[in-house]
């Protein structure tokens, strides 16, 4: 799985860059970085969708037809509208949601911002959300972005990896330590 991420991310990479570039140039990384989030939102919200993206049954002609009417739906600026209808005719669309996440890190980083991957076993409320963006500023002295998943299998507790650090405080953690620690015992 390791081996395809990376595939994907070289995949990626280069037409993040270049969609960075052009919407830097235009003075409109915000603009395009909200119609981004608006076609990821819907790749996260419909399984179909994520599906389509992905299948490779489905021919690149195919999919590159069924752009305008994915565009009409997030209605991104143009900019982002060509964007995804160049990558849908280079049969790249498989590869959009990591171009999207590639452009996301490019932005943050012009920003002078560092991402933050948070994982719960429920859904955080803005207020958490808050809280927890603002303690990693005040620790790291940057400003965080959190880009949150939510896995029920931690049971409770949190686990935030900013780069190459994590902080486990999941319940399953905690529990998988204790169990290791009796078996040692006994």
């Amino acid at each position: 799985m390791a081996a395809q991420d990376s595939v994907l991310v070289q995949i990626a990479r280069p037409y993040a860059q270049a969609l960075f570039d052009i919407a830097q140039g235009e003075g409109s990384l915000d603009r395009v970085e909200s119609g981004l989030n608006s076609i990821a939102k819907l790749a996260t919200e419909s399984a179909d969708f994520a599906r389509f993206l992905g299948s490779p049954v489905i021919s690149a002609e195919a999919k590159a037809a069924t752009v305008d009417t994915i565009i009409a739906k997030a209605k991104p600026d143009a900019t982002v509208a060509n964007f995804v209808k160049v990558v849908a005719a280079n049969g790249r669309l498989f590869a959009l949601p990591v171009m999207i996440q590639s452009f996301r890190d490019l932005a943050s980083k012009a920003r002078g911002e560092v991402s933050a991957e948070v994982t719960s076993a429920v859904p955080l409320s803005r207020a958490q959300v808050t809280s927890l963006a603002a303690t990693l500023k005040a620790k790291i002295g940057k400003t965080v972005t959190l880009n949150e998943h939510v896995d029920p299998s931690l049971i409770g507790g949190l686990q935030v990896k900013v780069g190459s650090q994590m902080i486990d405080s999941s319940l399953k953690t905690k529990l998988t330590a204790m169990k290791i620690a009796m078996k040692e015992v006994g």
